[in-house]
């Protein structure tokens, strides 16, 4: 009996089950065993309005109240945006997060709620309201519930997690408040080091403090969305936008930008500002009409700690990401409906990204078989997304319900991405080559993450692989290293 007792207690080696973002690149969501503690690093929502997506996002592959704490990389929807789904089934647990994530919480997970609850209203409105009615996902109430949780960390501050697990944050460089999280977890035999990327931003972008060296661990879980490529030139893209303008405007047209609320809207915000500074287009109107990426400028402010010190310098001056330098946020709905069509140039950026909702979609309407126009997508674009329709060589384009000519100029600038490319995964991990003992590459397409799993190997990494969901990972080191340090 002594024995038998013995046993159930001693400690096993660490483990990692992939679970969302393993081999595509939505819903982040992995868990790590402890001992008999179990953790979520990132708790994503799988993008989509499928009945695939909606069934992954309702179904965990765990029990959520085993799950005894999350720990949260940062506050976009493919990596916070289902936590209201775990704390409605059950978990208790405290989200572990920096404090600029904790504060973007509350204003990107109401949104996810409303756009959970218009979805649902809109299903059960197409079915003429027949019984079983379709149920949001999540509700504000919900949201409410989740925030309760949250327990904000600042980089640096080492935290125990459990009996047998401590961690502390690192800056990603990504978006306001993203962080690498480095664990310490205790073995049969000696202590492991797990580190669990987030989504790593690119080097030499402005905005942001730039992304911390990456320490040396027994295992690597690391981000590959673009792994595959390099990304064009920042400077090259940030000047074609210029163009751009000074063309649009020379033909008397409108500049629309459609963009993501959280991260990219700030980052053009800034390179607008820059571009009237150095007056390299005419001063004309630059609107944000986006509430959420208002929302969103509050939360900068807030944290400047995490800002580039230009950025945080204007925004403690009250100008910046806030408005003024030129940026004007639109604030009544009704004036967002005469934007499009009120005389004379103007930029316009709104949500979303991808053109699918927001109120990108009605200027659209307005100006899509206007050649003077243009309009410059700065995301990726999906597959089945109304900005890959738009991207298509065909001269009409179908939404809201009718066919449209497609005479806008359309020009798409990929070189504004926040997450690194193969140039700068090299650039973080080389100087750890024999410091690692296992790398698993996530959260990109598989054929983008296994092109960059080669190029590791050729750099020096002998044990890289792109885990399929359901796969594991022993959190153990390498044969000839005893401890890291």
């Amino acid at each position: 009996m002594e024995h038998r007792e013995h046993a159930e207690t001693r400690l096993t080696t660490p483990t990692v089950t992939f679970w969302g973002a393993a081999g595509d690149v939505t819903g982040s969501m992995h868990v790590l065993r402890v001992g008999r503690q179990d953790y979520l690093l990132d708790c994503g929502l799988h993008h989509g309005r499928s009945l695939e997506a909606r069934l992954r996002n309702s179904r965990f592959p765990f029990h959520p109240q085993q799950i005894r704490a999350v720990l949260l990389s940062h506050a976009h929807i493919d990596h916070c945006g289902n936590l209201p789904t775990l704390v409605r089934q059950g978990f208790r647990g405290l989200i572990y997060c920096t404090p600029a994530t904790a504060d973007l919480l509350p204003v990107m997970l109401a949104d996810a709620a409303r756009i959970q609850e218009e979805d649902a209203a809109f299903l059960n409105h197409a079915r003429h309201f027949v019984e079983p009615l379709v149920e949001p996902l999540y509700t504000q109430r919900d949201v409410e519930w989740t925030l309760r949780q949250v327990k904000p960390v600042p980089y640096g501050r080492e935290v125990e997690l459990g009996p047998h697990a401590r961690f502390h944050f690192l800056e990603a460089g990504h978006i306001l408040g993203a962080a690498i999280c480095h664990l310490v977890l205790q073995g049969p035999q000696r202590e492991h080091h797990l580190v669990f990327s987030g989504d790593l931003g690119r080097r030499g972008l402005p905005l942001l403090r730039p992304t911390s060296p990456l320490p040396p661990a027994d295992v690597l879980i690391c981000e590959s969305t673009y792994g595959d490529r390099r990304h064009p030139s920042f400077s090259e893209t940030v000047e074609r936008l210029y163009e751009v303008i000074r063309q649009t405007v020379a033909r008397g047209g409108k500049v629309l930008i459609p963009a993501f609320s959280l991260g990219r809207i700030q980052l053009i915000i800034y390179v607008l500002q820059l571009g009237l500074r150095q007056q390299a287009f005419p001063r004309v109107p630059i609107y944000v009409d986006s509430p959420l990426a208002r929302q969103v400028a509050e939360v900068y402010r807030a944290h400047t700690d995490c800002l580039a010190p230009d950025v945080a310098e204007a925004i403690r001056q009250g100008r910046g990401l806030l408005g003024g330098d030129g940026i004007h946020y639109v604030e009544d709905f009704q004036f967002s409906l005469r934007l499009a069509s009120q005389p004379g140039s103007s930029v316009i950026l709104a949500s979303s990204g991808m053109c699918d909702a927001g109120r990108i979609q009605h200027h659209l309407k307005q100006l899509i078989d206007d050649p003077r126009c243009s309009l410059v997508l700065v995301s990726y674009q999906a597959e089945g997304t109304l900005g890959r329709r738009l991207l298509e060589p065909r001269p009409t384009v179908t939404f809201q319900g009718r066919t449209w000519n497609k005479w806008i100029d359309i020009i798409h600038l990929d070189g504004f991405s926040a997450h690194a490319d193969r140039d700068d995964f090299e650039a973080y991990l080389r100087p750890l080559v024999g410091r690692l003992h296992k790398i698993r590459l996530i959260h990109g397409e598989r054929s983008q993450a296994e092109t960059l799993a080669q190029h590791l190997r050729q750099l020096g990494f002998p044990d890289v692989e792109v885990p399929w969901p359901g796969d594991q990972v022993t959190v153990d080191p390498l044969p000839s290293s005893p401890s890291l340090h």
